[in-house]
């Protein structure tokens, strides 16, 4: 199989953008409603589809796969929940060519979590092809992943320094890639992998597809497109800012003396079966995890420092219920995707409208409610705001005191 040859011209964003019909977006073009079968699929993909319970692509879905079957370059704005992982998984595991000995597809993702999350959808997705995936990252087993290469996988799924290691060891070759994918490219850029990608694709072949997802496009992915991208289609879905409407959100007003008060009240009702808890900072996710176990609270932490042992097993004691709350940095929660959340809880408050959508896209997750609440401080009110008029969704405030005053009945509140 061999990719259609274009040349580089200079990067020139022309961005498409496409809106739901229901949407009434005027400048958007309307997405036309589809199948997975009118995508071009073929008949085993769409069996496969079929029995993981994918029953219509999303908007991102049926943008991308038509335009990467063509072998098109894509950058893709997907924001959290969109369904990006089927829209380049799907189109990959089309075009591999089963038994060869290449290594055809590489995914690159900021974290850990992200890329065993990646890697268990290409795994489902590949359940009626004999292809192998490979995941290679940082602080999991060298000699694995060296056993994992001899298999011949046909997609890799790594991290960006982990790659780079093998790429230096000689244990892993890019010469037969067909593909590479950017998975959260903005989020690589802002934990200063830039270099590091750029130093993978430059030993990729220049005339692979490339695949570009991203919640942001900042002025790194002009320039990375202009250099390594050939003539890229940019696709924009209009509203994706938007949350599910499932999601009831509310804030709670409080000094930041008052945040540990305010969150074993919160912690305290029936009704917050389980919480994923954010913090701004690994620091300060460790004093949360130790002053909630101090007061005999069920709970867990992820985050960058700890090893990558320690962090699986964390999330799967939280996914197995084991433990009722888990403490995390935003870093090390992507790619979490845990169904059934009820709480989504802000203890720090999110640093941008785009870092909020990701953390309450946790919950009300497959079609079901959740509640996420922020603990905001009175200086910090401004930031309520701005998410407000990035997700045209208001927030219902409350002050601490109102929790003091229902005592027991903050479960009426946060249910």
């Amino acid at each position: 199989m061999v990719l259609p040859v274009r040349s580089r011209r200079p990067f020139r964003p022309q961005v498409r953008t496409f809106a739901p019909v229901s949407s009434g977006a005027a400048p958007a073009a309307p997405l036309p409603t589809q199948s997975f079968a009118e995508l071009g699929l073929t008949e085993g993909m769409l069996q496969t589809l079929e029995r993981v319970g994918y029953s219509h692509p999303t908007p991102i879905q049926a943008l991308t796969i038509p335009r990467a079957l063509q072998g098109r370059d894509v950058i893709g704005g997907a924001q959290t929940g969109s369904g990006k992982t089927a829209a380049f998984a799907v189109p990959v595991l089309e075009r591999v060519e089963v038994g060869s000995p290449d290594v055809q597809a590489l995914v690159l993702c900021p974290t850990r979590e992200l890329a065993a999350q990646v890697t268990l959808e290409f795994e489902k997705l590949a359940a009626h092809l004999q292809v192998e995936i490979l995941a290679i990252v940082g602080g999991d087993s060298m000699g694995r992943q060296l056993d994992g290469l001899r298999r011949h996988p046909a997609v890799v799924v790594g991290t960006p320094g982990r790659v780079l290691d093998h790429l230096q060891r000689h244990s892993l070759r890019l010469a037969g890639i067909r593909i590479a994918i950017l998975d959260e490219a903005d989020r690589m850029l802002d934990m200063g992998f830039a270099p590091d990608v750029e130093r993978i694709l430059q030993q990729t072949p220049k005339q692979r597809q490339t695949l570009l997802f991203s919640a942001t496009v900042p002025a790194w992915i002009h320039r990375l497109a202009e250099r390594h991208m050939r003539d890229p289609e940019t696709l924009s879905v209009a509203g994706e800012m938007e949350l599910v409407p499932t999601i009831r959100q509310w804030c709670i007003e409080c000094s930041w003396a008052e945040k540990e008060e305010a969150l074993t009240m919160l912690l305290d009702s029936p009704q917050v079966r389980t919480g994923l808890i954010f913090t701004a900072t690994k620091r300060n996710a460790d004093l949360l995890h130790a002053a909630l176990l101090a007061r005999g609270y069920d709970v867990t932490v992820i985050h960058g420092d700890l090893s990558q042992r320690d962090r699986d097993l964390a999330l799967e004691r939280f996914r197995k219920s084991r433990v009722r709350f888990l403490i995390a940095t935003d870093v090390a929660a992507r790619g979490l995707d845990i169904e059934d959340i009820s709480h989504v809880i802000n203890y720090d408050a999110p640093s941008s409208p785009e870092d909020y959508v990701h953390r309450v896209g946790r919950t009300a997750r497959a079609g079901r409610e959740g509640v996420a609440l922020t603990l905001i401080t009175p200086i910090e009110i401004l930031k309520i705001r701005d998410i407000e008029r990035h997700t045209h969704r208001a927030i219902e405030r409350h002050q601490l005191s109102d929790l003091r005053l229902l005592a027991g009945s903050v479960g009426e509140l946060v249910g």
